[in-house]
């Protein structure tokens, strides 16, 4: 999930595109993955949600040119702000709003549950991407998914859409893989991405480059 993220914002930024990527996820691996040391911020996504920075307050520029919000374990703290907060799902769709204007793309790193960190990125954005795994108990995860974007559509984000499936750590020589995949390409056709990231262990190494 995050070396999606984090990858798709790079090629972007590559292709002229201006981006920015905030992590949302209070592991902050996208953090660490941009070459930010998240134990090290001053101010991150935390202050954001939380309504005490603006996104053009807590944004890093990258070298490259790559825009960040950073995070850290501190977003833990945003579930329990944000448990009495008024309209607490919408924070991060009002802090995006004041620096659309910005970027072409705004791409969001989820936490690996369904929190009200992941509402929050739900309610703000206008499509998902969900990377996945061809495995058994991946496809019980995208059923709740699913079902959590569908109650976020009907409530506060009528204009959400699935922008794709990708399928990754991909292993073609796995049986269950390739039937995985064949059901997910019967069941959503071309919300498939045709692009599958193969399992590889340079690309589980990168991170520690």
């Amino acid at each position: 999930k995050t070396t999606t993220c984090v990858n798709l914002a790079s090629a972007l930024v590559e292709a002229n595109r201006k981006v920015l990527l905030i992590d949302l996820d209070p592991q902050g691996n996208a953090t660490m993955g941009c070459g930010i040391n998240s134990r090290q911020l001053e101010q991150s996504a935390l202050e954001v949600l939380l309504g005490e920075a603006s996104i053009a307050d807590v944004r890093v520029e990258l070298e490259h040119g790559l825009h960040l919000v950073p995070a850290n374990t501190d977003l833990t703290a945003a579930e329990v702000g944000l448990m009495e907060a008024e309209d607490r799902e919408l924070k991060l769709k009002r802090a995006i709003a004041e620096v659309a204007d910005a970027y072409q793309y705004v791409i969001i790193d989820c936490p690996p549950s369904l929190s009200m960190l992941t509402v929050n990125a739900l309610c703000a954005a206008h499509g998902v991407l969900i990377p996945m795994q061809c495995e058994y108990y991946a496809l019980e995860g995208l059923t709740s998914l699913l079902d959590t974007i569908g109650r976020v559509q009907e409530t506060v984000n009528p204009g959400l859409q699935l922008e794709g499936l990708l399928r990754t750590m991909f292993d073609v020589r796995n049986n269950l893989s390739n039937e995985v995949s064949t059901q997910l390409i019967q069941h959503f056709g071309d919300k498939v991405y045709r692009t599958i990231v193969p399992r590889n262990i340079r690309v589980a190494e990168a991170p520690s480059f």
